[in-house]
């Protein structure tokens, strides 16, 4: 099934603006800060007291089960559109 967004008055522009696709540059960080959460990748951590380094993933692998997928989170890339309010965060674990 397919979700349908609102763009309001925007929506050319916003449209428009993520045909271009992603800017060829990215940037990689050690750290990202989302609803109140931080996250650190572990060698940001390496010589530190306290480990924030683990990111859980819910998933199932049957329509029954649900498993937690837990990693060390090894970098944050973000991909940038050709625009401020248009980016992706990824987290790259192992």
């Amino acid at each position: 099934m397919y979700q349908v967004y609102k763009l309001g008055r925007n929506a050319s522009a916003t449209l428009s603006v993520l045909s271009l696709g992603l800017e060829r540059k990215v940037k990689c960080y050690n750290e990202y800060f989302v609803n109140r959460y931080v996250f650190y990748t572990e060698e940001y951590e390496q010589g530190r007291k306290t480990y924030n380094n683990r990111v859980c993933v819910k998933g199932s692998i049957s329509s029954k089960f649900e498993v937690g997928y837990h990693e060390k989170l090894e970098e944050v890339i973000k991909l940038q559109y050709h625009n401020k309010q248009n980016r992706v965060f990824l987290f790259k674990c192992y």
